[in-house]
């Protein structure tokens, strides 16, 4: 079975009233994550034209980032155009393809107004990262100006972070405030949730963050940062989508999955994408409901592409950085 290119569109988010009882006696088997975890990578055998769908589909729920100090207009314009043709010509023609696009690219606030122009036409969404971006640690006031800002500036979604004192805390009442407020100031811009959950010490906040933040009306949860000393895993991950699964079931309501940081080859591509149709479906196999937070992925995706379309293996030179 290969991921649809379709995207449908699902009923947003309404958010609930903060609910303590949803998640407060949830149990989390550590080790049995872990080895649901490792059991993954063996349980489709994707090769040939299938692994080739899977990974062109995998380009198409990436979201191209830069989010560098150094970071100009000229490089964010660069980004796009690879995010507007993200596989060399010869690539497409040789999967009888015309055209893939990424799912978004996504910038700091500064760098909105130049990635909205340099993609304009192209139907590929900005996305900024806000509230304080990578710890959040700011006055609420100045983390909502922030969303206000990236909004103005034409961002279509809004990557916030949680502030991780509070979940560590236990203050699950104050977290989902924070976190419904940061939704309120998104406005119509789809708002991913960053957990940052390699510092969230166990799987069981993991759950109980995702619970919060999809209660105070996140669209998509994410894993991570890609700043934090451990960024997306797949143990991490799976508990996410557990969660996922368990608010959809009481409410109705899809929300989507961002995988972040430390994935960095087409092998965790598809290892991502395997745990999405496993636990979720094939709704989670498409851009408005999974998000690859992991630019450095594509340059090994398209040597991969080029592999089955020639036979050969290129060297990274060859491929448009990302």
């Amino acid at each position: 079975m290969t991921p649809d290119a379709k995207t449908p569109q699902f009923p947003r988010n309404p958010g609930h009233a903060f609910a303590a009882d949803w998640f407060e006696r949830v149990a989390v088997n550590t080790p049995a994550a872990g080895r649901r975890s490792e059991s993954l990578a063996g349980r489709r055998s994707l090769k040939k034209e299938w692994q080739a769908a899977w990974l062109v589909n995998a380009i198409r729920c990436m979201d191209l980032t830069t989010l560098a100090g150094d970071d100009t207009p000229d490089r964010v314009a660069r980004l796009c155009a690879k995010a507007r043709r993200p596989l060399a010509d010869h690539i497409l023609a040789g999967l009888g393809l015309e055209a893939v696009q990424t799912g978004a690219v996504c910038v700091y606030p500064t760098m909105v107004a130049p990635a909205v122009k340099a993609l304009a036409g192209s139907g590929i969404p900005v996305a900024s990262v806000a509230t304080g971006f990578p710890a959040g640690l700011m006055p609420l006031k100045l983390r909502l100006a922030e969303i206000h800002y990236s909004v103005e500036e034409g961002a279509a979604e809004i990557d916030i972070v949680i502030s991780r004192g509070l979940a560590l805390g236990g203050e699950w009442a104050a977290l989902h405030d924070e976190i419904a407020a940061m939704r309120e100031a998104a406005g119509a811009a789809h708002m991913k949730a960053i957990l940052a959950t390699g510092e969230l010490r166990t799987l069981r906040n993991v759950y109980k963050a995702s619970v919060v933040a999809m209660q105070a009306g996140a669209d998509f949860i994410k894993t991570s940062t890609g700043k934090e000393g451990v960024n997306a895993t797949l143990p991490v991950s799976l508990i996410m989508a557990r969660a996922l699964r368990d608010y959809g079931a009481r409410t109705g309501f899809k929300i989507g999955f961002k995988p972040a940081g430390g994935m960095k080859t087409a092998k965790d591509a598809l290892a991502w994408q395997v745990l999405m149709m496993e636990e979720l479906g094939r709704d989670w196999l498409r851009p408005d409901l999974f998000r690859l937070g992991a630019s450095s992925m594509l340059g090994d995706i398209e040597r991969q592409l080029e592999h089955f379309v020639t036979g050969r293996y290129a060297s990274s030179s060859r491929h448009a950085l990302a």
